[in-house]
């Protein structure tokens, strides 16, 4: 422990309602304990990159000691964590300046001094307010300073226990650091964690391990040090100079995942704003993927300070890709845990969002298969994208890929299925529902599979969202096969078919009696022109909503009403032409038929029959009808 000289020391108070102020910082500032390690060895961080600065000039000032180091001792039998540093120092003046006046930031000077050169090389430090070092106070009730500037001979001990007043006075220079600050925490009976090194140093490393001053902890004041960061920072390395296995492993510590990238994108961005961006798209899907919260997964970084892992760099479907940000000149809130809403936060967000799906954009067109694998992990969340930010909506379309009807189970984009449609065709068209198999042998995409018509099979819980805000893809709006009258008769029959005859007007008026009996349960019965096996079908009305996505609101009860569907029956079908033909005098089994043909197509929708009894009724009925005299 250090000494004071013979010389008693001056007890000062601080220059503000110090009290107040340091009760402010430790109750209200700070939200989290652990961020007085980072503004502790941030301001260890800048003391080094000063006396660079200056050693520019004066190359004498490093003597015998050039590397930079920040050192950390835990000493657990006094209950005490020290951070120290071979940095640039200070005199006791200029302590009493830095420690003495709350808010008053050496840092800041430091960098307007710079700015003022102009000529001269610019610092990247890391403080700008000069409250972090009060955060201690969260976790020491007493906190002594003892610092020897660079190229000076005397050396200074600032003390205080942060309820006024502080002591400033001479040090022996035999206790003090040969070139640098020495911060001593007597940490209170409740921050005895922070002397034990498993709780240390995850800590150091999370939040200041890419700091540039290589960083050794002691577990005990006789320990041999241990190097915990290097001093580097792998984003701010040169491509050229990273192998594809540093990047996994990158990957895997700081994302918590297990696999190896899909992809990886590493720029600097520069212009206007600076900031550096490793990002990665796993390979595998991560568990908390579909989280209710949909939070994403990046981390901000202020000049290789960890600052926050919950900055919302990117909207909320691209909450698969992890990696960081950052950057040089984000303006931050006084205890630097969160940003503040400005143009630089905006343009870095902008930025990074574009350049991920151009990347993607780019792997689709190069390497197919391997962005497949992404699609069919991270699909389904992309497609969020569709309903939420129509700015890239365009953009997404085109890395959207889909299973069709006529795929055999292969993905389609829309610009291969753009460059296949038929003559006379003037909509993209879809199917919405919760099963691919069912979707395609879905009865209103009869007259679709006839015609060679590809349908989209849209199975995840957006599409039925997404699709509702009539987007388009090269000016052809997309329209359900189960929405409106279908434009099926303007396109002709594949393989030389012939058009399907006209109606008949026996069927025709079949067709009016089972809508005269069906009364307001539908809202039209109507010949159809997309059965071909089918007898039977459900549509919604011309100007209505999907029927899945109806159901869908429906069942979440954000739909107060559902529309009454269309009924469409098939004209060519034996059943039809068969119950057409039966005469007046079987009138109640022509009204039974009318019930069961609604009921087939409810059923064949996914639906339960409107009234199951009624259902069982007359389907015994037609039974024993058809089963001849007992």
């Amino acid at each position: 422990m250090s000494t004071i000289t013979d010389a008693s020391p001056d007890t000062r108070s601080f220059e503000a309602d110090v009290a107040k102020l340091l009760h402010l910082m430790v109750h209200s500032v700070y939200s989290d304990k652990d961020v007085f390690l980072r503004e502790l060895v941030s301001n260890a961080a800048d003391a080094c990159e000063k006396l660079r600065y200056e050693a520019i000039a004066a190359p004498a000032l490093l003597g015998d000691d050039p590397q930079p180091r920040i050192t950390i001792t835990l000493d657990p039998d006094a209950r005490q964590l020290t951070i120290e540093d071979n940095g640039i120092g200070m005199t006791q003046a200029e302590m009493a300046e830095a420690l003495g006046t709350i808010a008053r930031s050496g840092t800041k000077a430091f960098m307007e001094q710079i700015a003022a050169k102009k000529d001269g090389e610019g610092g990247q430090l890391i403080g700008q307010f000069g409250v972090g070092f009060y955060s201690a106070f969260m976790v020491a009730d007493k906190v002594d300073v003892l610092s020897r500037r660079a190229g000076e001979d005397g050396a200074g001990l600032w003390t205080s226990d942060g309820l006024g007043t502080y002591s400033i006075g001479d040090a022996d220079p035999a206790e003090a650091p040969a070139r640098g600050t020495r911060v001593i925490l007597h940490l209170k009976e409740d921050a005895a964690d922070y002397t034990r090194r498993f709780s240390v140093e995850p800590k150091i490393k999370a939040q200041s391990g890419h700091v540039p001053v290589p960083i050794v902890l002691k577990d005990k004041p006789d320990a041999e040090p241990a190097q915990i960061a290097d001093g580097a920072a792998l984003w701010t390395r040169p491509k050229s100079e990273i192998s594809e296995e540093d990047y996994t492993d990158f990957y895997r510590t700081n994302a918590g995942q297990f696999d190896t990238p899909a992809l990886t994108l590493h720029y600097r961005a520069e212009g206007v704003h600076e900031y550096n961006v490793l990002a990665f798209v796993p390979e595998m899907r991560p568990f908390d993927l579909f989280d209710p919260d949909r939070a994403g997964r990046m981390k901000l970084y202020v000049r290789r300070v960890f600052i926050t892992g919950e900055a919302q760099i990117l909207p909320r479907y691209l909450r698969f890709v992890r990696g960081l940000v950052d950057s040089q000149d984000l303006p931050l809130n006084v205890s630097r845990e969160m940003i503040q809403e400005s143009p630089v936060l905006a343009a870095i967000q902008k930025g990074v969002s574009n350049r991920v799906l151009s990347e993607l954009e780019k792997l689709s067109n190069s390497d197919g298969d391997k962005y497949l694998k992404i699609w069919e992990n991270f699909g389904s969340v992309l497609k969020e994208g569709l309903y939420e930010d129509y700015a890239r909506r365009e953009t997404l379309l085109g890395l959207a890929r889909f299973k069709t009807s006529t795929s055999n189970n292969e993905w389609r984009s829309l610009k291969d299925y753009a460059a296949d449609l038929k003559e006379n065709q003037t909509a993209i068209y879809y199917a919405v529902g919760s099963d691919i198999e069912r979707l395609a042998s879905s009865p209103q995409l009869e007259g679709f599979r006839a015609r060679g018509i590809e349908v989209l099979l849209l199975t995840d819980q957006i599409d039925g969202f997404w699709v509702t805000g009539a987007p388009d893809f090269e000016g052809k709006p997309f329209k359900s096969v189960t929405q409106g009258m279908s434009d099926l008769g303007l396109i002709p029959l594949a393989d030389g078919e012939q058009p399907p005859a006209e109606t008949s007007d026996e069927v025709a008026g079949f067709i009016d009696f089972v809508k005269a009996t069906l009364g307001d349960v539908v809202s039209d019965v109507r010949a159809s022109e997309r059965l071909t096996d089918s007898p039977v079908c459900l549509v919604a009305p011309e100007h209505g909503m999907d029927r899945q996505m109806e159901r869908l609101l429906a069942g979440a009860g954000q739909l107060a009403q559902v529309s009454k569907p269309v009924l469409e029956i098939n004209p060519r079908h034996a059943l039809v032409t068969r119950l057409s033909a039966v005469g007046a005098e079987q009138a109640d089994l022509r009204e039974d038929a009318a019930h069961l043909l609604f009921d087939e197509a409810r059923i064949a929708d996914g639906e339960l029959p409107l009234d199951p009894r009624a259902f069982s009724e007359r389907l015994g009925r037609v039974l024993l009808r058809g089963s001849g005299p007992i």
